[in-house]
């Protein structure tokens, strides 16, 4: 039989309290990454779904409505607030624009939107 431990008890209580030192570490260790993927787990959970759809608020006195989007869309700001696909249709059919990224317009079935007049290029 291999023994490779020290012949004293001296050391042997030693390596004792070493191992049961690091046992502790990696059992506190484990326990931490057990808390976090359950956090993580129940963070999913409750999570509120991504909207079908919302609009992009622009800044000043009331926030007016800047620009639709479909849900999810990267390119949207952070000033938002979410609509329904009624809303949504009502909004870019009085004029809103819509983002030229995610497109709600085509994605609503839209074809006619009014257009807002290009902005002057020419120097006076």
């Amino acid at each position: 039989m291999l023994d490779d431990l020290p012949p004293d008890l001296g050391r042997l209580f030693a390596l004792r309290t070493w191992h049961a030192m690091w046992l502790q570490r990696i059992d506190d260790k484990i326990a931490a990454l057990q808390q976090r993927e359950a956090e993580q787990q129940h963070g999913r959970q409750v999570r509120p779904a991504v909207p079908e759809w919302f609009v992009e608020l622009g800044i000043g006195d009331g926030r007016p409505p800047a620009e639709v989007h479909v849900g999810g869309c990267y390119a949207a700001g952070k000033r938002r607030r979410p609509v329904g696909r009624d809303e949504a249709r009502r909004l870019l059919a009085s004029g809103v624009r819509a983002c030229s990224h995610c497109q709600p317009d085509i994605a609503l079935d839209i074809l006619d939107l009014p257009t807002r007049p290009a902005l002057s290029t020419a120097v006076h």
